[in-house]
């Protein structure tokens, strides 16, 4: 197959060329009726509908069948499918098709929120393994093989294992492909949130996909690493105990039915853009990656961690948080990723030949970002937040469960021993620190704390400024 093609960029290109008389849906018809500034109106001459010659996503038979088996023989799965919800729907359908009410799912217990949304939906009954600290990102780590073992032999029922890779932060480790020979050792397939992963499949410097190393599902959200527009995503099957006739069911129940035009037609060029990375590309990209760490590293008070993918980068200042130079940054019109108590994260674009960023424009930006940065906190000693169970846990009620008990909001520091009514999310990234049904402890109510004090913003169960959390009575 020809990775050049993007069938479906050249259809939507070549119908906007006839100029057609819009009779149907959307009424901002080709853009004509929208009030929205120039730049914005123009790409809705393109933001069609399921018109004659333009395929259906639900029943695919011409272009976007043909797209998305372009995405199936790059990713070499047995099915790739595109996601105009982003890589919630993903994750959503495939723990739909992996369990079902009353069910045991082991997971990863720093996976993103829409992963306990799903097994709240479902109903099942999560198992919790919290990885290790990894103290060089100072962020929750990735599972061990002995761990999810042990999972195993306590849960032996279990339905699923959910796990992450990579990390927001970019860390992999490296027992991925032991952990999933182990679980299908016990007929266990392994879903995998691979959000963050999506530029993998260009080889190396970068670390190997799950699909390579054999999950049975992984998700990709192609907008955070590939040019493709926000919320388009892929989700890829390669398995022998999920059934991909399944995963398309819940993918219709689940993603809109009217899916965006426009968003699928990123998705087709962010394939072809990462189906044509070629060797002088990536050479490119780690001599601009590196300069740029140079750039950093000159700058007085800045400190630069690497991770395991070259495309995420940790800035550090001594004596601020990472809020705090967040903040600093956003001032000169930098904006990070994410900041967290202890550094800020940067996601660098996927360079190629062509690229030639401003990086000397950057680092004096940077320059003037360290020299207007505030007063440095002398008792900013921040500890770091291993705030969950050590090994395997268990909630006290399935989310689901929860639905019709009595709550009360209380004073943090009279929450311990309670459980939490509602799921606690430090955002971004969107992990949650608590998990509705979930028994807080003194570990948690430290780590809130030091997210306060801090500066993170949340979502659910908690209102910051009077310090009170959302339990069951």
């Amino acid at each position: 197959m020809n990775q050049n093609n993007r069938p479906l960029v050249q259809a939507l290109h070549s119908f906007k060329e006839q100029a057609p008389a819009s009779f149907h849906v959307p009424g901002h018809k080709h853009g004509l009726l929208s009030s929205l500034p120039d730049g914005m109106r123009q790409a809705l001459s393109y933001d069609y509908t399921e018109l004659t010659g333009l395929d259906d996503l639900h029943e695919a038979e011409g272009i976007i069948k043909e797209a998305e088996s372009l995405l199936t023989a790059l990713y070499k799965s047995s099915r790739s499918f595109f996601l105009v919800n982003g890589s919630t729907v993903g994750n959503l359908a495939m723990i739909y098709s992996a369990c079902g009410k009353g069910d045991t799912v082991i997971v990863q217990r720093n996976a993103h929120k829409s992963v306990f949304h799903a097994i709240e939906l479902t109903g099942a009954h999560p198992v919790l393994i919290s990885p290790p600290w990894d103290t060089h990102t100072r962020t929750p780590g990735v599972l061990t093989a002995e761990q999810v073992d042990e999972a195993l032999a306590m849960n032996p029922e279990a339905k699923a294992v959910v796990l992450t890779y990579p990390t927001y932060y970019g860390v992999v480790g490296k027992g991925l492909r032991e952990i999933i020979e182990l679980c299908h050792s016990h007929s266990v397939p392994v879903l995998v949130d691979e959000a963050h992963g999506a530029h993998f499949i260009v080889g190396e410097p970068f670390p190997r996909s799950a699909i390579e190393q054999g999950a049975d599902v992984v998700v990709h959200s192609a907008h955070k690493t590939l040019p493709a527009m926000t919320m388009g995503s892929f989700l890829h099957v390669q398995s022998e105990l999920i059934s991909e006739k399944k995963i398309a069911h819940y993918l219709q129940m689940l993603q809109t039915s009217s899916p965006s035009y426009l968003i699928m037609a990123s998705l087709d060029d962010a394939r072809a853009y990462a189906a044509s990375c070629k060797e002088s590309d990536k050479q490119r990209f780690m001599e601009l990656r590196s300069s740029f760490i140079q750039e950093l590293k000159e700058i007085n008070c800045l400190k630069v961690i690497e991770t395991d993918d070259p495309l995420k980068l940790l800035i550090r200042a001594e004596g601020q948080s990472g809020f705090a130079l967040q903040a600093a940054f956003e001032s000169k019109g930098i904006y990070t990723e994410l900041a967290d108590p202890y550094q800020v994260l940067l996601i660098l674009p996927l360079w190629n030949e062509q690229s030639n960023p401003p990086l000397k424009d950057w680092k004096e930006k940077m320059i003037a970002v360290v020299n207007n940065l505030g007063k440095v906190e002398d008792n900013l000693i921040l500890p770091d937040m291993a705030a969950w169970p050590d090994g395997i846990s268990m909630l006290v009620y399935p989310p689901s469960s929860i639905v019709d008990m009595e709550t009360e909001w209380i004073a943090m520091d009279e929450a311990t021993g309670r459980v939490a009514a509602e799921s606690l999310i430090p955002y971004p990234p969107g992990i949650p620190l608590l998990i509705k049904g979930e028994r807080i402890m003194e570990s948690h109510v430290t780590a809130l704390s030091t997210l306060i004090k801090a500066g993170a913003r949340f979502q659910g169960a908690i209102r910051p400024e009077e310090k009170v959390l959302y339990v069951l009575k």
